[in-house]
């Protein structure tokens, strides 16, 4: 029996065992399988390819093809699991959205809000177009004529990126026709999903880029949904990824407030508990909507260091009925540790400089585990405190510099 009531927890692997699938294993999939197990949950933990950061703590392991329908419908049922947290984008939401209208399952926070971030084209027009949030000027475009006419019509330079993609996959600035044809070729390629369809975006002049961790929860003296926010999370990005973030990222007030409504709109559009991740351009008072994950942040891995609870830890407290607290500990930063050549299948990876890094005040060192490096990849992050956030961004960064990875 899968036990799912609010305040509720059986016991892992009996009859009484609250579980969970968790669809999507990595960095962020293994910090969210830690505070559910760690909560009494049962977690499953499914991903495309064997080992990955997720199925080294999880109860249970599967490698699935997540974006076939079938496959992806039977591993679910397989596990017996009542709750199926969704950690990426690239799934057969239809699959999810099947199960959830059939009663066999309950996805975080809704299969409705799996299905509308999965790309985004779904999740822009609810944004912009339902629930009128300014955003950037914007087009779709499902053919390099369309991506021409659409670049034409929001102006030079802007942004192309895959409707399905995630960390900058695909994306690239546009500073005139003659990037037309790699921007196309790029996101074909490097997508996630190669759906034949970008978003042209007009190129936002920003004051800060933020993410406002939002939390849908159940409200213990009310039974009511209710909605909190942590501090504004500033970060820094490279090719669409992000490289470091801090907290608090001070806005000024104005601006602090109108994003907290947009927030909660598209939030509360989106229904459910669970934690939210909602990107927000700054321009003086001036707030844009950019994006939202339906889950726990990349830029939130500095929650680690700076919150009472971590965004992982919020996510799991949310989606399972039980109180949450928002609140700032102490000023953070994280800063990523990323590999810069190829591992060779079956060799593993190795990190040197591990104590030199731990040697910096303040400092905490989450090393992921994936199984294979290549350029680029993410590999670790640094989380820090500090007195101030400058402070704790100079510790962060120090740390992940002292950090190697061999191959």
């Amino acid at each position: 029996m899968t036990t799912t009531a609010p305040g509720v927890i059986g016991t892992p692997w009996s009859s009484s065992a609250t579980q969970a699938v968790l669809l999507g294993g990595g960095e962020i999939g293994k910090e969210v399988a830690i505070a559910l197990t760690r909560l009494g949950v049962e977690v499953t933990a499914i991903d495309r390819y064997d080992g990955a950061p997720a199925q080294h703590v999880a109860h249970n392991a599967l490698t699935v093809d997540m974006s076939d329908p079938q496959a992806l419908t039977a591993a679910i049922r397989s596990t017996g699991a009542r709750i199926v947290i969704p950690e990426i984008e690239a799934l057969a939401t239809g699959a999810l959205v099947a199960l959830e209208e059939a009663g066999e399952v309950r996805v975080v926070p809704t299969a409705r809000a799996a299905r509308l971030t999965m790309d985004r084209e779904g999740i822009r027009r609810l944004a912009a177009e339902e629930l009128g949030l300014p955003t950037s000027p914007y087009v779709f475009a499902s053919s390099p004529a369309e991506l021409a006419a659409g670049a034409a019509r929001v102006g030079y330079p802007c942004v192309v990126k895959p409707v399905m993609s995630s960390s900058g996959h695909g994306q690239s600035v546009l500073r005139g026709p003659g990037d037309l044809e790699a921007a196309w070729r790029y996101a074909a390629t490097d997508s996630r999903v190669d759906r034949g369809r970008v978003i042209v975006e007009g190129f936002v002049e920003f004051d800060t880029e933020i993410t406002l961790l939002t939390v849908r929860s159940r409200d213990a003296a009310s039974g009511e949904t209710v909605t909190s926010f942590c501090q504004p999370i500033g970060h820094r990005q490279v090719d669409g990824d992000y490289v470091e973030s801090w907290q608090p990222q001070a806005l000024p007030a104005g601006a602090q407030e109108r994003a907290q409504e947009m927030a909660r709109a598209v939030t509360t559009a989106l229904g459910g508990w669970g934690l939210f991740g909602v990107e927000l351009f700054v321009c003086g008072e001036e707030v844009l909507f950019s994006e939202v994950s339906p889950r726990p942040h990349d830029t939130g891995l500095v929650t680690m260091a700076s919150q009472r609870l971590s965004e992982f830890e919020l996510h799991a407290r949310a989606l399972l009925g039980l109180p949450v607290d928002t609140s700032l500990r102490s000023p953070g930063a994280s800063a990523v540790v990323k590999a810069t050549g190829e591992s060779r299948p079956g060799q593993g990876v190795l990190f040197t400089g591990v104590d030199a890094a731990l040697a910096v005040p303040g400092v905490d060192l989450r090393l992921f585990g994936k199984p294979v490096a290549h350029p680029g990849r993410r590999m670790g992050v640094a989380v820090a405190t500090g007195p101030t956030v400058a402070v704790a961004r100079q510790r962060a960064r120090a740390a992940a510099q002292a950090v190697r990875v061999a191959h």
